[in-house]
């Protein structure tokens, strides 16, 4: 069953589990009635997303500022921020629907290292209030060259869009690598993280925004 703890779940969470549990029977609950995952996710929740996403957290460094730019069930921001409680990490989500879960879990996990900002990346009062972000992530928000577009001004010279992408991460950026290096950015590469705890690892992106000296 999916409610089940599976024991790589205590390897990537550690002493949190029982908070990223209670954030998988959130979603087992209420998840595709309120449109977040389809209903064939349901028993695929712990793998495919919770642990999906955690796993990208040997990435980031002590207490960075992160923005989960198009949030939407909490993926990979949620579990993020439970693995690592001392990053401070900001949802980005558009739709009211979704922010609305978006603060429920937040209070429910009692995660007062998240705050849930609605808007797009692409708005000028979201880019003043988030710039200078040490990380951008995304999991399955959109293509690369656009990501690369909405991400990029989010962050400091040198900060990073960590994106979770799929097997045609390799493919993604030998078709966009032009478009990237245009948006400002550098040092494309495609890197694998838990591979030593999930079956099927995750594919990351990673693109760093240029300094002014790269320019």
């Amino acid at each position: 069953m999916a409610g089940e703890l599976p024991d790589n779940a205590k390897l990537v969470f550690g002493e949190h589990v029982d908070r990223a549990a209670e954030f998988v029977r959130l979603l087992e609950e209420h998840g595709v009635e309120r449109g977040l995952i389809g209903p064939r996710e349901v028993d695929k929740i712990w793998e495919r997303h919770v642990l999906n996403s955690a796993v990208i957290e040997e990435l980031f460094q002590q207490n960075e500022r992160v923005v989960d730019v198009g949030s939407g069930a909490g993926l990979p921001g949620v579990p993020l921020a439970i693995a690592r409680p001392d990053l401070r990490i900001t949802l980005l989500e558009p739709m009211a629907r979704r922010i609305a879960w978006l603060e429920e879990v937040k209070d429910r996990l009692g995660l007062d290292n998240v705050t849930v900002l609605r808007g797009r990346a692409e708005e000028g009062p979201v880019r003043a209030q988030l710039k200078n972000c040490d990380v951008a992530t995304a999991r399955a928000v959109a293509p690369l060259e656009k990501l690369t577009k909405w991400c990029l001004p989010l962050l400091k010279g040198g900060g990073r869009m960590v994106a979770l992408k799929g097997e045609r991460a390799v493919e993604e950026l030998e078709r966009d690598g032009a478009a990237v290096a245009k948006a400002g950015g550098a040092n494309p590469r495609v890197v694998v993280v838990g591979a030593d705890v999930l079956e099927v690892p995750t594919t990351v992106l990673i693109v760093e925004r240029q300094t002014r000296r790269e320019r």
